[in-house]
């Protein structure tokens, strides 16, 4: 294994994510790829590579991946985006000493031309071979590829991607996963999650094949989107991971409906579990969980815990209300027991506390009107007597901002709420034993108005 020095990696990590949050740059909710189209479909060039990704616990791996034509090679590999009923070719290049493939599981009908004849598809050889494959998107969904040439050990040196079709029956003015009102969502994210056993890939760089025995499998390394934690909430094409391009900070509003886009991506199932709320999981492998397509996803299923098995993909709707908290979540009750205003009766002119004085205090839209105008549970220490955190607002209040000792929080100017969403199986919440790391990020819940970054899609390469 090659190192790099932690302590400078620490340094530039803290910066690069003050710098993040501070100009609260635009995250790219998904990056994908999508060429140009032509009247022969979507054509995508794409390359088998080598190269090195990097941990926050100091480790540099070798690693094979997929690249986006002469670019490097990617882990994972490029998020291919297109349209349901599109026509899509994928022309691989070969640049390793091996050969490799691709197969892309729930798209009908793949034709592969040139390469040799493998097991499971056409191969490209080693050393500059090339082979292209074709098919039609049918169903629109959330998928995935890989290489089917020695998939047990290729998928774990990194060649493996994502691959998202769009509905081709979606309102211009909404956004939707399936063609279906049920799948309709304000943000989406991908948490493609994958595991890695280091040996393997130290054997691998030294072309020690003979050794390496799939029996003996650990991993001690746990990834979404190709990132440990806290890497992972760096920005996308952050210079400090040049072969790690993909993100994954969640962002949402309160009552907006995040897409959660889930792939279990490498040979172990990741229980994956999101604090905050449950979700609705509408899809299960690109097919709308519904007895008929007319009734959408009458078949959905609502859990606090989506468990992501190996070459699955799952779809699930995620909202955050604030509901059932017990305290009004926007501190409104600093403002209760108001005299009534002009316009009395008004819609905010009611007891909410029930204690015999109308309060006047307009609730937020899509409030917990159970919740609203009830007092924070605790009085809060002194500042004297906490620790703070680098993303506490100063306030246990949604978009507000409290008075914080100098140099403390900075990293949340809108007031946001940070929920940890991480793989249940704890053992992978760490970087090779040092926790916290690992299958992990942090959501945000931030108030109605504060941006959020938007989703990207990057030019293809030549």
């Amino acid at each position: 294994m090659n190192t790099v020095s932690i302590r400078t990696r620490t340094y530039l990590l803290l910066a690069a994510l003050i710098a993040c949050i501070l100009a609260n740059a635009a995250q790219a909710m998904i990056m994908t790829i999508r060429p140009a189209a032509t009247p022969g479909g979507l054509e995508f060039n794409l390359s088998a590579k080598q190269g090195y990704i990097l941990t926050p616990d100091g480790g540099a791996y070798y690693m094979w991946g997929y690249a986006n034509g002469d670019g490097l090679m990617q882990y994972p590999g490029p998020t291919l985006e297109f349209n349901q009923g599109e026509t899509v070719t994928i022309h691989l290049t070969n640049q390793l000493d091996v050969p490799v493939s691709m197969v892309f599981p729930g798209q009908l009908n793949v034709t592969a031309g040139g390469g040799t004849a493998g097991v499971l598809t056409n191969e490209a050889a080693p050393a500059g071979g090339m082979v292209s494959y074709t098919f039609t998107a049918t169903h629109a969904g959330t998928y995935h590829y890989h290489s089917g040439t020695n998939p047990e050990l290729q998928i774990e040196m990194g060649l493996f991607g994502a691959i998202i079709v769009r509905p081709d029956n979606q309102p211009a003015e909404e956004t939707w996963a399936y063609n279906h009102v049920d799948s309709q969502y304000d943000y989406e994210y991908l948490f493609l999650m994958s595991e890695m056993d280091p040996t393997i890939h130290e054997k691998a760089e030294c072309g020690m094949w003979d050794q390496i025995d799939m029996n003996e499998y650990w991993p001690v390394l746990w990834f979404i989107n190709g990132r440990c934690a806290p890497d992972v909430m760096l920005p996308d094409n952050t210079p400090l991971l040049p072969h790690q391009p993909y993100s994954c900070r969640p962002q949402v509003h309160p009552n907006e409906r995040m897409l959660m886009r889930l792939i279990g991506g490498g040979r172990d199932l990741h229980p994956f579990h999101h604090h905050g709320n449950n979700a609705l999981q509408i899809a299960r492998d690109g097919r709308l969980l519904s007895s008929s397509p007319a009734l959408g996803a009458n078949l959905a299923v609502s859990d606090f815990t989506q468990a992501a098995a190996p070459g699955m993909t799952l779809d699930c709707i995620f909202t955050w209300t604030g509901k059932g908290l017990g305290w009004d979540v926007y501190g409104h009750e600093q403002d209760i027991d108001n005299e009534p205003t002009g316009d009395f009766p008004g819609p905010g002119d009611v007891d909410h506390n029930e204690n015999g004085s109308v309060d006047n205090v307009d609730p937020v839209a899509g409030e917990d009107m159970e919740d609203h105008g009830k007092p924070f549970p605790v009085q809060l220490p002194d500042n004297k007597a906490l620790a703070f955190g680098a993303t506490y607002s100063g306030s246990p209040f949604l978009g507000a901002m409290g008075d914080l000792p100098p140099g403390e929080g900075g990293m949340n100017m809108f007031g946001g709420m940070m929920f940890m969403w991480h793989s249940h199986n704890e053992k992978e919440m760490v970087n090779y034993d040092i926790f916290p790391g690992g299958l992990m990020t942090m959501m945000f819940v931030e108030p109605p108005g504060a941006p959020i970054g938007g989703a990207h899609t990057m030019p293809m390469g030549q």
